[in-house]
């Protein structure tokens, strides 16, 4: 009676609290392009909700879907710079769904999906250090800038646009970087006093923007040192343990690279390989390193090392090139995520069992219901039919006696034991007790499928299971699969499903579960 009576209390006051959070609704800024951003631009707005003028204060956090960089305050105030590797030159715009929820002191919330559409933004070419051009005297020499040192983040096509008014007569630079000159007597003796430079442009197409960039042109002379170009120009590089580093290495020897003989480094370090040093061609490599998670050992907070990159030509001159490293110790994000994952599907496939079992449960004690049932009402119609028997045979037996005493007794034994067998299934079985442990598997089961739709939910993405509420959240979950009544539902503790927690199968009992890792 008491579970009827809350159960009538609910159903009465569930309607009243959702109509009431219908009244609130969160308010998107009315400016037309609100939601219009492009890369390495700040936008900032302002959410509201709108409802009920009442004392009801609410708070606003982003569940899903938060990019690197965006911001939201708990008053609505929410601000992205969206980086410039969002969107391709190709694709233009793309969109970007963020859920908002905005939740009250009372506990009331409302949520809305933004769509926030960002547009790509050009950026112009890059022009690093470029190597000298040497210059022989009587020689069409031949100069290619380097794709590796003038380049375009955008992977936009570029074009070179000559500064007309500082080139050397006869010079000439194509549209694809080819600077050619055969200097004259006179242009060569001038340059051997001092070097000269040649400005020049590079254009990205079709957005037309422009970075200017120089040469240095020098003379040749016998026995020069070769040269060490790197890029990106850096004498100091600090990252973190699992970050890959890429550097590039441009030899050239004035009198020819063919004169370049060796490329190598040396280190303090022991742990730097020597086959992180890549050979492209012979006067062009990369180093590709990645320090792995043992690389910094605790309790430092970081290593400091440096690497000293040599090339020598066939006269044995040599040229070094020093470049620092810092690598910081990181949090291995990568197991922690594994660990992560495991400890969620492991959570969601507990519940998908017990639910599997519960199920089972529930149409056992159905049965067993209606079977109580059906034995009570039997019981009536065999009473009466033996009553009815034995009440007659003084009629059919009026001159045998015995006969008439075997028809009594038999008669009677039959309601007796019949009696006896429907009052053990009663007994053992009662339709209270029925009713009691059928409600408390439905309650139960109900729980089960509200938390864990809730837990599947809020922990489907492998950022939200970094927070520190996780493993408090999954405690809380697990507890509530600890049923009390355990030994009062007759559970099995050897009980295995027929069906295998699949993510398949876990995904039909809790919709938002994800079974990928990210």
């Amino acid at each position: 009676m008491l579970l009827k009576r809350l159960a009538v209390a609910l159903l009465i006051a569930l309607p009243a609290f959702v109509h009431a959070q219908n009244y609130y609704q969160i308010i998107f800024p009315i400016d037309q392009n609100w939601n219009q951003l492009k890369e390495g631009s700040v936008k900032e707005f302002d959410l509201i909700v709108g409802g009920p003028e009442d004392d009801r204060d609410f708070y606003f956090s982003i569940t899903q879907g938060k990019q690197i960089g965006m911001e939201m305050d708990s008053s609505g105030h929410f601000s992205w710079e969206p980086g410039y590797n969002l969107v391709d030159r190709i694709e233009r715009k793309k969109m970007f769904q963020v859920l908002v929820e905005a939740k009250s002191d009372s506990g009331d919330f409302v949520r809305r999906t933004m769509d926030l559409i960002v547009e790509h933004t050009n950026r112009p070419p890059v022009v690093n250090e470029l190597k000298p051009f040497y210059i022989q005297y009587n020689t069409n020499n031949t100069y290619q800038i380097e794709s590796n040192a003038v380049f375009d983040e955008d992977n936009d096509p570029l074009v070179f646009i000559p500064s007309i008014e500082e080139l050397p007569e006869g010079m000439n630079i194509s549209s694809r970087g080819e600077v050619t000159w055969s200097p004259s007597f006179t242009q060569f003796k001038k340059l051997q006093e001092e070097p000269i430079f040649v400005s020049f442009s590079v254009e990205d197409q079709p957005f037309k923007s422009q970075t200017r960039g120089r040469i240095k042109l020098s003379p040749t002379q016998l026995d020069l040192p070769p040269a060490i170009t790197v890029v990106p120009k850096v004498d100091l590089i600090e990252l973190k343990e699992n970050e890959t580093i890429n550097i590039g290495f441009y030899l050239s020897d004035p009198n020819g690279d063919e004169d370049i003989e060796t490329f190598d480094f040396l280190s303090n370090h022991p742990d730097i390989r020597k086959q992180d040093l890549v050979k492209n061609t012979p006067n062009q490599y990369e180093f590709i390193w990645s320090p792995d998670y043992t690389f910094v050992q605790d309790p430092a907070d970081s290593v400091v090392f440096y690497i000293d990159f040599f090339v020598i030509d066939k006269s044995q001159l040599r040229a070094v090139k020093r470049v620092n490293f810092r690598v910081n110790n990181a949090i291995n994000e990568i197991e922690i995520d594994k660990k992560n994952f495991a400890l969620y599907r492991g959570t969601m496939a507990r519940a998908w069992e017990l639910m599997e079992q519960l199920k089972e449960k529930e149409e056992e004690l159905k049965k067993a219901y209606n079977r109580a049932k059906k034995g009570k009402k039997n019981r009536s119609v065999i009473n009466a039919s033996l009553g009815a028997t034995t009440g007659l045979s003084s009629i059919f037996t009026k001159d045998k006696e015995n006969l008439q005493r075997t028809i009594s007794t038999v008669g009677g034994t039959t309601v007796l034991t019949i009696g006896t067998l429907e009052a053990t299934e009663v007994i053992g079985r009662s339709m209270k007790d029925l009713i009691d442990r059928l409600n408390y598997v439905i309650e139960k089961k109900n729980e089960i499928q509200t938390k864990g739709d809730i837990f599947a939910r809020d922990f489907s993405l492998k950022s939200a299971r970094r927070q520190p509420n996780f493993k408090k959240s999954m405690d809380s979950f697990m507890e509530s699969m600890n049923l009390k009544g355990l030994v009062a539902l007759e559970l099995d503790a050897t009980w295995e499903s027929k069906k295998t927690a699949t993510n398949a199968n876990i995904n039909k009992t809790f919709k938002d579960f994800s079974g990928e890792q990210d």
